[in-house]
Parts: C-alpha cells; sequence; structure tokens
C-alpha cells in the first residue's frame, strides 16, 4: 500500500513538463529533438531587467520580503494596471506570487469549497484541472472545437451553471490555442454572469501581451462583475522571464488578505531579486515586448501557412500567444510500422519518435482530437519542424 496521500496519488504529471523530458532523454542520445512542447518564450530576459537583478543584490536586496511583494512592485502593477488596461486598483488588492501558477492555486484554495464546481472551457491549460482536484472541487468542462475558434458562447456558459458554480476559470490569449476574447464577446459572458452574482471568474491573462489583435480586453472592465474578478497575471512570458517565478493576482480586498494570508504559511514573499526586476520591467516600458510580439507574429504567419498544407488538419488562425492547437482526427486509425495512432496523444509520441519533433497531446488540454505546438522557437527550426512532421504524417496510411 502507497504511503502517499490520496491527494497527490489523483494529481496527473503535466504533460506539458513530460513531453519536454521525453525530448531531452532523445537529445541525450545524440538524437536532434526541435522542441515544440515547452511554453516558454525563446528570448532572452531584456537587459535593463537583468541589470536591476544586478544592483538589487548589490544594494542588499537580500533578506526576507512582504508576503504579498514589495509594495513599490504592487504599486508597479497597479499603475500597469491603470494605463494600458483603464483599471482601478490599490496596491493593497495586488499580491504578488512565485509565478501565475501560484496566483492561481492561491486564488482556488481560498475560494472553493470541497463539492463546489468550477467551470472551465475547453481546452484549458493543463494546471487549471489539476488544482481543481487538489482544493476538492469538481470541475465543469464547456467544450469547444476549431470551427467556433475554441471560444465558448453565453448560451454553453449558463447550460453549465447550477447551484454548485462557485468559480468560472478561464484565459485570454488561450493557452494552448491562442484564441482571443474581444470586447462584444466577453460582455456577452458578463451577461450571463449578472445574473448569478454568487459566481467569481479567474481571468487568466499572463499572455496579455502577445496579442495580436488591436488591443487586450480584461473581463475586469466591466464594473458589474469587476468586484468578482480575479486577474491573473505575470512577468514571464510578455518579458521572457520564466525562471525568475514571479506573477500576481488583483482581486477585491477580501480575496487579496486571504491570498496573503495563505502565501504567509505555504512561501512567504517571493524572491526578493525577481521581484527588483519586475519593478524595472514594468517601469521600463514596452520596446522589447513589442519587439518580442511582433517576431512572434512572424513566426506564426510562417507556420500556419506550413500547416495549412498538412492533408486533413484543421487549424484556426490564432489572435495571441505562441501556441496552435490543430485538429488532428483525421489521422486516428492510421498505421505506420505496425503502429495505429489512436488519440492525439498517440500522434504526439509517434511525431516524437519518427519526426523528431517534441508536440503534447490534447488529452491533458481537455481535447483529444488536437495537439498543442508551440511556436516559441527560431524561424529555422519552426520550417524545419514542420517538414519533418509533414514527411511523418505522409507516413501513415
Amino acid at each position: 500500500m502507497s504511503a502517499l496521500s490520496n491527494r497527490i496519488n489523483n494529481l496527473s504529471e503535466s504533460a506539458t513538463i513530460k513531453m519536454a523530458k521525453m525530448g531531452r532523454e532523445l537529445a541525450a542520445k545524440g538524437i536532434d529533438v526541435i522542441n515544440l512542447s515547452f511554453g516558454e518564450p525563446d528570448f532572452n530576459t531584456p537587459k535593463h531587467v537583468k541589470e536591476a537583478a544586478k544592483k538589487a543584490m548589490d544594494d542588499n536586496y537580500t533578506y526576507y520580503t512582504p508576503v504579498p511583494g514589495y509594495p513599490e512592485l504592487r504599486k508597479a502593477v497597479a499603475a500597469k494596471l491603470k494605463n494600458e488596461n483603464g483599471l482601478d486598483y490599490d496596491f493593497s488588492q495586488i499580491v504578488v506570487s512565485t509565478g501565475a501558477k501560484q496566483s492561481i492555486a492561491n486564488v482556488l484554495f481560498c475560494l472553493v469549497n470541497p463539492g463546489d464546481e468550477v467551470i472551465i472551457p475547453t481546452p484549458y491549460w493543463v494546471s487549471y484541472s489539476e488544482v481543481v482536484k487538489l482544493v476538492e472541487g469538481e470541475s465543469v468542462f464547456i467544450d469547444t472545437t476549431v470551427e467556433q475558434d475554441f471560444k465558448i458562447t453565453p448560451e454553453q456558459l449558463e447550460a453549465a451553471i447550477t447551484p454548485k458554480t462557485k468559480v468560472f476559470l478561464f484565459s485570454s490569449p488561450c493557452n494552448p490555442t491562442g484564441s482571443v476574447y474581444n470586447k462584444a464577446e466577453l460582455e456577452g459572458l458578463v451577461k450571463v454572469f449578472e445574473k448569478y452574482p454568487e459566481i467569481y471568474i479567474i481571468s487568466d491573462e499572463i499572455y496579455e501581451h502577445i496579442n495580436f489583435v488591436d488591443k487586450h480586453e480584461s473581463i475586469a472592465q466591466f464594473e458589474s462583475v469587476k468586484d468578482r474578478v480575479v486577474i491573473i497575471n505575470g512577468w514571464s512570458k510578455a518579458f521572457a522571464m520564466t525562471g525568475w517565478r514571479l506573477g500576481y493576482s488583483a482581486s477585491n480586498k477580501e480575496i487579496a488578505a486571504a491570498c496573503d494570508k495563505l502565501q504567509g504559511q505555504i512561501t512567504s514573499g517571493t524572491s526578493s531579486i525577481s521581484q527588483r526586476a519586475g519593478i524595472a520591467a514594468y517601469e521600463g516600458g514596452l520596446e522589447t515586448v513589442l519587439e518580442m510580439r511582433e517576431a512572434f507574429r512572424k513566426r506564426r504567419d510562417v507556420v500556419y501557412k506550413l500547416m495549412s498544407e498538412l492533408d486533413g488538419v484543421k487549424v484556426n488562425l490564432p489572435d495571441g500567444a505562441f501556441y496552435f492547437f490543430p485538429d488532428v482526427t483525421y489521422y486516428f486509425g492510421k498505421s505506420y510500422n505496425g503502429k495505429t495512432i489512436n488519440d492525439a496523444d498517440e500522434l504526439s509520441i509517434y511525431l516524437l519518435e519518427e519526426a523528431h519533433v517534441s508536440t503534447v497531446g490534447g488529452d491533458s488540454f481537455g481535447d483529444k482530437k488536437s495537439i498543442r505546438m508551440s511556436y516559441a522557437a527560431s524561424e529555422e527550426k519552426l520550417v524545419e519542424a514542420m517538414a519533418r512532421i509533414k514527411a511523418a504524417l505522409a507516413k501513415l496510411s
């Protein structure tokens, strides 16, 4: 009998981390693997941010920090929300955490009781449903398709609500699809939420700045629901700061105080050096962010053209993030070398073994029909990866 708790035994391994690990294992054998499985910008942290971190060490910012973050950093976040998004938050409503993933966990632990339902549109980021498991909530999924650009309708939302619904959790721009809700689409969802004042909304906006439409729209802009919205954001994607582990939540004061209380018993304040770097990132402007966004836009267009040439693959043009999430059901039931592809996860493994391109099967994202492909790689590698995938798919019959 296992000594481990049911809680950990019921938890699934992160599929993105698992595929990246399998890719590294092949690479260690001398195989040239192109990794399109990880959600990480392939750019370096901006120079002025790194310089701020070096200065922080020289200035002895090496002691414990306030649990919710340095006041200067939280004020910088509040200023960002005001200047970029037109949203009014006091710095006391900001809680800085060790990455946006912890921010999401904090909020779910503070809001969800055992048996409470959390509505999650599919496809969704792999950790959403797993954290709901940890807090003993129940995930309720709303399925979408590539034909509807992987976005839910107000009718779908209302049909999913029950007396047990406590939280609605979604991302825009979305990981894994790159879909972005516009203002009119968010307003349609808000009209539903206005009927159910007991439901809280967690809006994961970590890909805010990797957005190829006019501007980012936050559901928190609607005053009728703003007090029930918790914004999740951070520095990892926009400023290529994944390893710095820095994220935050912005919420009403009751939720913020609860997250502060919880975090104080788990991790306390996040890295002092990362926080000083975060201040520099937010105060240093968006020049490097916009340069990176344009590079991603160019890569997206290159990959979309090549992906559109793949037989049987259904794909939409994503408006944000740096992923494609193509429907690959055309290849289910096809075989090569005695191996039959039964689902998207098996196709992902096939592409790794046959094409030496690492992707992620869609099952852990809540969609068994699709695979996730990141284009956070050089254009040269992306073109080579698509050529390998095309050749490998052509072998299936």
